[in-house]
């Protein structure tokens, strides 16, 4: 490959992963061109998408941005899993995909542009951001939810104790 053609795809690796703060590298080594559309078409569901990269042109365009950490990652036939969703969603479908698509090779995943690489397993067994919004709207509730509970059984207990008064009246 010629020094323009690697500068010419360098700078579009950079511009197509500028926004992009987390990403799955996986090895599609061995899979058949069905088993790669039909990963792809699974993956498409979770909003994610799969891209073979050369890997000394991607590290290049990650240098420096939020990815730099998953150059080191880039070891032998690549492809990253990138999600305009949720990058953890695109993580399960991986390992969920590993049961049917025994050449499938799970290695490393960056998220949120932290610098600690994680492997793709350890990543699919997180939360992701609606469980956790679920969580904490849970978490927030909780004390109402008491605080309620404690209003009303005062209430709730006098209110039968006058009706039992009430029907020995009767």
């Amino acid at each position: 490959m010629s020094k323009p053609v690697k500068a010419m795809v360098t700078a579009e690796l950079k511009e197509r992963y500028a926004g992009t703060d987390g990403v799955c590298v996986v090895d599609l080594t061995g899979m058949n061109v069905q088993e790669q559309e039909e990963l792809r078409r699974l993956l498409r569901e979770k909003s994610a998408r799969v891209q073979v990269v050369k890997n000394s042109l991607a590290q290049r365009a990650f240098k420096g941005g939020l990815l730099e950490p998953i150059g080191e990652a880039l070891e032998g036939p690549c492809a990253l899993v990138v999600s305009s969703e949720s990058l953890i969603d695109a993580a399960k479908v991986l390992v969920e995909a590993t049961k049917e698509f025994e050449h499938l090779d799970l290695k490393q995943a960056i998220v949120d542009g932290e610098p600690e690489l994680l492997t793709v397993v350890e990543l699919s067994k997180m939360k992701s951001r609606l469980e956790l919004i679920g969580d904490l709207a849970s978490l927030i509730a909780s004390p109402g939810r008491a605080l309620a509970g404690c209003l009303t059984s005062p209430q709730s207990k006098i209110a039968g104790c006058l009706e039992t008064i009430i029907d020995k009246a009767a």
